[in-house]
């Protein structure tokens, strides 16, 4: 394994301030250790993972009406693993603690006019919806769902509903019905939030005649609220049982939450996986599971503080939404956006960042290649002046992405690649203050996650790759999946290949040298030539130097027993995919790579899929082309590209 080209150095004083730090120090008193670095400190907190969560919930200032009896009753048993037994809290009440006049939440929607709350505005309407949803029968244990942009409504209805015990979950209003009923028709939820409708790419979208078809199929839903958005005076006489999200709040004045408190392990979120190998997963998480979880990687990986100014792209139906929402535990402020990013062109979310003095940037590793590939240069452009942490998720960030970042953006600042899931509502590696950054890697393991690489054998492996593992359970693990009575779904999910671990579906390597880890993409779609497992990212990371090359898709192909590479490709206007292409192609895989990297089929198409959350769907195309179904086209984005991969005549030569 390279040694990976050395990005930024934090400071002596940047890491010497750090939360990261006052916490190992606090480690230290409290357990007379003299900790010093990262590498330190991880190691005690999965070798002492009762006492790491027991100072963090100090640490974090927790607030809970009755405190814990154990913290955790076996960090061995997974799944059954019981956090924090005993406590009562309520999560809404956490992220609501700050009632003063500093900005809570800055909206933007494409086209339109900046929209802030104050934390005590947005107390005060949460007040007011806990009170409309109190009245309308919504009582612990119910379901409350959104189907939103990632817009201050959205929150407002998250929190009240929690406040009151009910069981959130949410989805994008950019999925279709089928994808919707998917998802909410398996928990039955009582109350729909919905907007009449969303702006991208210049255009509104309307979202009640699809709210329409989807109530027909919900016909638990007893109350249907809207918010106009798009439109002055929404026509909202095919929608059964709504009213409008003033009418809802107008009999109700703000007044003290009366927060019901909830065993730790009571559900918070119903989240989902991506739905495209078969109908989605329902993840039930916990309100102790996920604060504790994300305020650690707020507190302590993002060195979150009040004065910061924290952003992610991302909507409703995607994780980061939940993972962002609770930066309001820390009193920062949170930056929403609903629109396209590159609507009126690339510079439109970094002309934000610069109006609202971003702190923190957060995006998928897909847009900062978009970016690349525009020629924008957000640095030259913008006043980043605040900026000082980019935080970047979603797939791989490729070596030209991390390089990208650091010429175009800023140099001055800490790039954290991060990589976890829905099904943890957070990280198992991510950005750290105490480390550098290097190109191609993120910087390390969450603290108290018993992250390894695992080779076949079920041993930890450095400096080559492996299974991605958890050896021992965390908070935010689900409680269960709705509707798995026996846990069947849930222990064949992540059980089964090294029983008692939690084994995550990703190839990754751990480098022995700087800690460092190097995600390949999911283990499940990795490659298997001759039997030996080859990393997809490798192969776009080369690709990236290719002109020619827009986007790629690659999988495995079954023939003559064996599995032989497949890529698929799109290509820059006016360039047609003759020999030479495919040699050169070939050439630069195998120059980058290995020989056992070069595919045996190179096709040019016109669209690769991806899922809503801007994932390329590797798995839908192995299935397309080995003719099996996509059993849930509403999780693509694009699902009708699918077409171009069927019954392809290069693949039956």
């Amino acid at each position: 394994m390279n040694d990976p080209k050395k990005l930024w150095q934090p400071s002596a004083a940047f890491t010497g301030k750090s939360n990261m730090v006052r916490f190992m120090n606090e480690v230290n008193r409290r357990h007379g250790l003299s900790l010093s670095t990262y590498g330190e400190l991880w190691q005690w907190s999965v070798d002492h993972i009762p006492e790491f969560w027991n100072l963090f919930w100090e640490f974090a200032g927790i607030i809970a009406s009755k405190p814990y009896d154990q913290v955790v009753d076996d960090p061995g048993k997974m799944p059954g693993a019981k956090w924090f037994a005993g406590a009562e809290l309520n999560f809404a009440e956490n992220l609501l603690r700050f009632r003063d006049d500093e900005t809570a939440l800055v909206f933007q929607g494409e086209g339109q006019s900046l929209v802030s709350y104050t934390y005590k505005q947005l107390y005060d309407e949460v007040s007011r919806m806990a009170q409309a949803l109190a009245a309308a029968g919504v009582q612990k244990g119910d379901r409350v769902a959104g189907f939103m942009p990632n817009m201050p409504q959205a929150i407002i209805a998250m929190l009240a509903a929690v406040s009151l015990g009910a069981i959130w979950s949410s989805s994008s209003p950019d999925f279709g019905i089928k994808g919707v009923l998917d998802r909410f028709g398996q928990i039955e939820p009582k109350v729909l939030f919905t907007a009449d409708g969303y702006f991208y790419n210049g255009k509104s979208f309307d979202s009640l005649e699809k709210v329409g078809g989807i109530l027909k199929q919900l016909p638990m839903v007893e109350k249907v609220v809207v918010v106009g958005y798009t439109t002055d005076q929404p026509d909202l006489s095919k929608v059964p049982n709504a009213v409008f999200w003033e009418s809802f709040l107008a009999p109700y004045t703000p007044a003290e939450i009366e927060f019901v408190q909830v065993p730790a392990e009571h559900p918070l979120y119903v989240m989902y996986s991506s739905g495209t190998t078969g109908k989605p997963k329902c993840m039930v998480q916990s309100h102790a599971g996920i604060l504790t979880n994300q305020l650690k990687e707020h507190l302590l990986h993002c060195d979150l503080r009040r004065e910061d100014v924290l952003f992610y792209f991302t909507t409703c139906g995607w994780m980061m939404w939940n993972w962002l929402v609770c930066g309001l535990g820390v009193g920062t402020t949170l930056v929403l956006y609903d629109g396209s990013p590159f609507y009126p062109g690339p510079e439109v979310l970094w002309k934000l960042a610069e109006k609202v003095g971003m702190t923190i940037f957060g995006t998928s590793a897909k847009y900062i290649s978009a970016l690349d590939e525009a020629g924008y240069k957000p640095g030259s452009d913008c006043n980043l002046e605040k900026l000082r942490m980019i935080c970047s998720t979603g797939s791989p960030l490729a070596v030209s992405g991390f390089e990208y970042a650091y010429r175009e953006i800023k140099s001055n600042m800490q790039l954290a690649s991060i990589s976890g899931g829905t099904d943890l509502n957070g990280c198992f590696a991510l950005g750290n203050p105490m480390l550098p950054v290097h190109a191609g890697e993120l910087q390390g393991p969450g603290l108290a996650l018993k992250v390894h690489a695992f080779n076949d054998d079920g041993v930890p492996v450095t400096d080559e790759t492996g299974e991605l593992v958890c050896a021992a359970a965390f908070p935010s693990m689900p409680v269960y999946f709705w509707n798995d009575p026996d846990g069947e779904r849930y222990q064949n999910a992540y059980f089964t290949k090294y029983p008692g671990v939690w084994t995550h579906g990703d190839f990754i390597s751990v480098n022995g040298r700087t800690g460092g880890i190097t995600i390949y993409g999911r283990s499940d779609a990795t490659l298997n030539p001759g039997g030996v497992r080859i990393g997809t990212a490798d192969i776009y990371t080369a690709l990236e130097s290719l002109e020619a090359v827009t986007d790629s898709v690659v999988v495995g192909q079954q023939w003559d027993d064996d599995v032989r590479v497949v890529l698929f490709v799109t290509l820059a206007k006016g360039v047609e995919l003759d020999d030479a292409l495919i040699k050169e192609i070939k050439t630069t895989i195998r120059m980058a790579c290995s020989p056992r990297h070069v595919p045996a089929k190179v096709i040019q198409v016109q669209e690769i899929p991806y899922t809503i959350n801007m994932k390329k769907v590797e798995l839908a195309v192995r299935n397309v082309i080995h003719g099996k179904p996509v059993t849930n086209r509403d999780a693509l984005a694009n699902p009708n590209c699918l077409g171009e991969y069927e019954g392809l005549k290069e693949l039956q030569e």
